[in-house]
């Protein structure tokens, strides 16, 4: 699997901005406004903690994905997207941790 399945989902993010609220899940999700998307993505957040703290792998990568999934609504919803990361990723690759931290202070 690549990145592919992250652009794709962030179209389909995207196109359902101007969806009705009871047309799908995403939508309802913009249609209740970004404290609703944030307190997804830190239930999502606790969830994930707890799986892995119980080291089921197959939880663990359940709830990672709910993670990532409700994580990029807030991207969409802030006008961000997955490139967005990919890039800030790929422009951290190959510098040390320490520095890079280092750099932002």
């Amino acid at each position: 699997m690549s990145t592919g399945i992250l652009k794709e989902l962030t179209q389909i993010l995207e196109s359902r901005k101007g969806a009705e609220s009871e047309s799908s899940y995403v939508a309802s999700l913009y249609a209740k406004g970004l404290d609703k998307i944030l307190e997804k993505v830190g239930e999502e957040s606790v969830e994930t903690i707890i799986a892995a703290k119980n080291g089921n792998k197959d939880k663990i990568i359940y709830e990672t994905a709910d993670l990532w999934f409700h994580s990029m609504v807030m991207l969409a919803e802030l006008g961000l997207s997955s490139d967005d990361i990919l890039n800030e990723l790929s422009r951290r690759f190959g510098v040390s941790g320490h520095d890079e931290k280092a750099s932002r202070e």
